[in-house]
């Protein structure tokens, strides 16, 4: 979608609306393009009536007086493209955009925080994928027959195995376990990312 920038009088005003729009872009640049479209269209639109208004008033006076009101785009945008990246981050479950969104998000909650930790105990998951490679033995879901009272997920000391005497029950089927647990608890955990949202949105409302 082509945005038709606004053209002024004096050169000087448009070289102040030239920069306070480039800002804009950069400041929107982790967002979808729709995203950043609509952002800049809206600051966009806000200025050009705003120009249209000002009577006979100077240009560039007008201007910066529009500019100011609008206030700094690094600033007054943070709050909603952090929402706008959380929509989009539970919107298409990409971990790039979920890692972002949650870093965007740290000053909206603790709750935010929360979650980031839960995506970071994912992560556990894949060392333990890569430890049985290079430690079969020592690495699994470590059980005592005929009991649950020694219950190990992780890794286990060749000298604990012999004390508790317990046995790695998954094997060969450990890794493919520990790859669908990661699938299975990053869809549940940005789901409930998802449901906490729009628990916001209706609070909001």
């Amino acid at each position: 979608m082509r945005i038709e920038d606004i053209k002024f009088e004096q050169k000087a005003s448009q070289r102040i609306y030239n920069d306070y729009m480039k800002r804009i872009k950069k400041a929107t640049a982790s967002l979808s393009k729709i995203n950043q479209d609509d952002i800049y269209m809206e600051f966009n639109s806000h200025i050009f009536e705003a120009i249209q208004h000002r009577n006979n008033a100077n240009e560039i006076d007008s201007l910066l007086d529009i500019i100011e009101k609008l206030g700094i785009p690094e600033e007054v945008l943070k709050p909603l493209i952090a929402d706008k990246k959380l929509e989009q981050a539970t919107r298409t479950f990409n971990p790039v955009h979920v890692f972002k969104a949650l870093i965007l998000n740290f000053t909206n909650g603790v709750s935010y925080i929360f979650f980031f930790v839960l995506y970071l105990f994912l992560f556990g998951f894949v060392f333990l994928i890569f430890a049985k490679i290079f430690y079969p033995s020592l690495v699994g879901l470590h059980i005592k027959p005929g009991s649950f009272s020694v219950f190990v997920l992780g890794i286990i000391s060749p000298e604990d195995q012999a004390k508790n005497q317990t046995i790695e029950v998954l094997c060969n089927f450990f890794i493919p376990v520990m790859l669908l647990s990661i699938v299975l608890f990053y869809f549940f955990i940005t789901l409930l990312l998802k449901l906490k949202k729009t628990i916001n949105q209706k609070t909001l409302l």
